[in-house]
C-alpha cells in the first residue's frame, strides 16, 4: 500500500514539475524582522540566497508581517535584505506593521513604495492589498477605500483574465471583520486563488468558495532552517514548500479555470436581527464615508469634528451630519481631536500638530515635529498636552501655539490621550512605561513599568482615568492597575478579570469600569485601596479586545466592540439595557452629546448620531 501511495506521489510531483510551465514565482511571508533577534534576518537572507541560486523564478511575492514591531529601523533592515534579490519583488503589509507602528503605518509605503500592488504577468493579474488593522487592536480589517481600489483595478482588465490575489490575513470570519466585502468584489472576477500567510503553516482554505492558500513563514521555528513557498503556474497552480538548501516539496495543485461563483451566502454575513429586539435605539443620522476612521469625534457648539484615513479633518453639523468644512493634512489622521474656546486641536501622521478655528477650519497655528503625531490632545486651562512619535511629549498654549515645555525622554511613540490630576499629566507610551510629568515644567515626576520588557505589553493604548488620588489603566498584560498619583507606587493590581486596554470612570468618580476579553463588564470601587468588585455582568458580546473606552453618561455605560456591537448598561446595577449593531468593524470610543444621544465613528468609515 505504501509503495502505491509513493508511486502516486511521484507521478503527481513529476506532472506538476514537468507540465507546460508558464512561469514560476516565490512567496515569502511572516518574516518578523526585528532589531533584538538576528535569527529572522538569517532565515530571510538564506531564503533570498536560495532564490538567487534557482533558475526561472520570475518574481517574489512578500505577503506581510515583514517585521515584528512595525518600526522604521526594522522595515529598513528587511528592505536591505530583500533588495539582494536579483528578481523583482512585490510586497504588502501585515498586522505587525499596522497595529504597532511609530508612523501610523505610513513608513511602510514610504520605504517600499506602497502597501498595495497590481500587475499582469504572462496573462495573469496579481493584486495585493493590506488587511490591517491600522493601530487599533481588533480583527484584521480592509479599509473601504482599499476595497474600492481592488474593484476598480480588477474592472480595468478582461473578465476572463485569471486573477491571483494576495493578502496577509485569511479572508475568514475571526481573521478579517469585513472579509465578505472583499469576497463580494473578488467573486465578480476570475479569481483563481487568494494567497497569504499569518498562520505560519501551509493550509488550503475556503473563502466562500474562493480557494485560499495559506503559506509557511520564512522563519525556521523548530526546524534547523527556514523556508518559503514556490508556485508554478501553467494549466494549474502548483504549490511547493522549499526549505532553504533542500529540494522543494509539492503539496497542492489547483486547476486554472474560468471561475463562475454563485451568489453570496447570506447566512455567513453578520446578523442585524438584534436591532429588531431593542427598537428604542435608532440612528438620527448616518454617513457612509467609504474612508476608514480611527478617531473619536469631538463635539462643540452643534459641530462635530473627526479625522480620517485620507488625512482630512472634517467638521459636520451635529443636527444633520452635513459638512461644514474640511481641512486636509499630508497623511492619515489617527489623533482624536480636542475642542476648547472655538479651537480644535489634533495631530497628523504628516508630523504636524494643528490648531484650527472651529467655525471656519482656518489654521490658527501649526507645530512641526520630526515624526508622526498619533497622540490625542488633552486641553486643560488653555494648555494643550500631546505626545508624538519623536520621543517627545509637549505642552502648548492653546491660543498662540507657543510651546510651554517639552519632555524628550520617551523611547517610543504615544497614541493615547493623557489625563491631568494633582498637578501631574499622566499617559502611557509604547516603550513599556507609564509616565507622570509635572504640569508646571514637564519634568519627570515618576514613571512605572509592569515588569515586561516587550513593548507589546505597554500601557499605551488605554485612556487612563483618575479618582481619589489614583490613576487607573489596563494594558495588554491583562492586568488592571491602580497607581498612587503622587508617588507612582502600586496601590493594587489584579489579573483576575483578564481586562485589556479599556477602562471607564463613573460620572461621580466613585466607580471604575473595564471590559473583560470575554463577555463580562466589571465595576470596581475607585475609592477602595483594594480591587473591590461592585458588580460583574456577563454582557454577552463574545471575545473582544477593541480599544474602546466605557463612557458613562446619564447613568448609562455605553461601549462598542471590535465587531460593531454597541451595548448600553445600567451603571449602578450593571444590568444590560440594550444592544445595537451598527456594522461589523471596530467602534471607536463614543462621544455623548446630550442626556440620551451620542456620536460615534467606525473603521468601516461610518459616522453616526445615535439616540437611546
Amino acid at each position: 500500500m505504501k509503495k502505491i501511495i509513493f508511486i502516486i506521489y511521484l507521478l503527481i510531483y513529476f506532472f506538476a514539475v514537468n507540465a507546460a510551465e508558464k512561469f514560476r514565482f516565490a512567496l515569502f511571508t511572516d518574516l518578523h524582522i526585528q532589531l533584538t533577534n538576528l535569527q529572522p534576518d538569517e532565515d530571510l537572507y538564506n531564503a533570498v540566497k536560495d532564490i538567487n541560486s534557482l533558475p526561472n523564478i520570475d518574481f517574489v511575492i512578500v505577503s506581510g508581517d515583514i517585521t515584528e514591531s512595525g518600526d522604521v529601523a526594522s522595515l529598513k533592515k528587511a528592505k536591505s535584505i530583500l533588495d539582494n534579490l536579483r528578481i523583482p519583488y512585490y510586497i504588502t503589509s501585515g498586522n505587525h506593521e499596522t497595529k504597532w507602528s511609530e508612523s501610523g503605518a505610513t513608513d511602510f509605503g514610504k520605504i517600499f513604495g506602497n502597501d498595495k500592488f497590481v500587475f499582469i504577468h504572462k496573462g495573469v493579474q496579481f493584486i495585493g492589498f493590506n488587511t490591517g488593522p491600522i493601530i487599533k487592536m481588533g480583527d484584521g480589517h480592509i479599509a473601504p477605500q482599499d476595497i474600492d481600489w481592488v474593484n476598480t483595478e480588477l474592472t480595468k482588465t478582461p473578465v476572463s483574465m485569471p486573477v491571483i490575489a494576495i493578502t496577509h490575513y485569511p479572508l475568514l470570519s475571526g481573521d478579517v471583520d469585513n472579509w465578505y466585502d472583499m469576497t463580494d468584489v473578488l467573486r465578480k472576477f476570475n479569481v483563481q486563488a487568494v494567497l497569504g500567510g499569518h498562520y505560519h503553516r501551509n493550509a488550503m482554505l475556503n473563502y466562500e468558495n474562493i480557494p485560499g492558500i495559506v503559506n509557511r513563514s520564512t522563519l525556521r521555528a523548530k526546524d534547523s532552517t527556514g523556508g518559503y513557498s514556490l508556485y508554478t503556474v501553467s494549466d494549474s497552480i502548483h504549490v511547493f514548500e522549499k526549505k532553504t538548501g533542500q529540494p522543494e516539496r509539492w503539496w497542492l495543485s489547483l486547476p486554472i479555470e474560468q471561475k463562475k461563483y454563485d451568489k453570496s451566502d447570506v447566512s455567513l454575513r453578520p446578523s442585524y436581527q438584534i436591532n429588531k429586539t431593542y427598537k428604542n435605539i435608532r440612528e438620527t443620522w448616518r454617513l457612509e464615508t467609504r474612508v476608514a476612521i480611527f478617531t473619536t469625534p469631538a463635539v462643540q457648539n452643534n459641530l462635530v469634528f473627526y479625522g480620517d484615513d485620507s488625512g482630512i479633518l472634517h467638521c459636520l453639523k451635529l443636527s444633520n451630519g452635513k459638512s461644514v468644512w474640511k481641512f486636509t493634512t499630508g497623511s492619515r489622521i489617527i489623533s482624536s481631536p480636542a475642542v476648547s474656546k472655538n479651537c480644535v486641536v489634533f495631530g497628523s501622521t504628516d508630523g504636524n500638530i494643528y490648531c484650527l478655528k472651529t467655525r471656519t477650519g482656518k489654521q490658527i497655528w501649526k507645530f512641526t515635529t520630526d515624526k508622526a503625531v498619533m497622540g490625542c490632545p488633552l486641553i486643560g486651562n488653555d494648555t494643550v498636552y500631546i505626545g508624538g512619535s519623536d520621543g517627545c511629549f509637549r505642552a502648548f498654549d492653546l491660543l498662540s501655539g507657543k510651546i510651554l515645555w517639552t519632555f524628550d525622554k520617551l523611547n517610543n511613540y504615544v497614541e493615547t490621550k493623557a489625563v491631568v490630576s494633582s498637578r501631574k499629566v499622566m499617559f502611557g507610551a509604547w516603550d513599556t512605561h507609564f509616565y507622570a510629568l509635572n504640569v508646571k515644567d514637564g519634568s519627570l515626576a515618576w514613571k512605572w513599568n509592569n515588569g515586561r520588557t516587550s513593548i507589546h505589553f505597554s500601557p499605551a493604548a488605554v485612556l487612563p482615568v483618575v479618582s481619589d488620588g489614583k490613576v487607573f489603566f489596563t494594558a495588554p498584560d491583562r492586568f488592571w492597575t491602580a497607581l498612587d498619583i503622587e508617588t507612582g507606587k502600586v496601590i493594587w493590581r489584579t489579573s483576575q478579570h483578564e481586562v485589556r486596554e479599556t477602562i471607564g470612570l463613573s460620572e461621580d468618580g466613585k466607580t471604575v469600569y473595564s471590559r473583560c476579553m470575554n463577555d463580562s463588564v466589571v465595576a470596581i470601587n475607585a475609592l477602595a485601596d483594594t480591587p473591590k468588585v461592585i458588580w460583574k455582568t456577563n454582557a454577552a458580546y463574545g471575545y473582544d479586545h477593541n480599544v474602546s473606552m466605557l463612557i458613562e453618561h446619564g447613568g448609562i455605560i455605553v461601549f462598542g466592540t471590535k465587531n460593531g456591537l454597541l451595548s448600553g448598561m445600567n451603571a449602578r446595577k450593571g444590568q444590560v439595557l440594550w444592544y445595537y449593531k451598527i456594522g461589523n468593524s471596530i467602534i471607536n470610543t463614543i462621544t455623548p452629546v446630550s442626556q440620551n444621544e451620542f456620536v460615534l465613528t467606525t473603521t468601516e468609515g461610518v459616522i453616526a448620531r445615535i439616540k437611546h
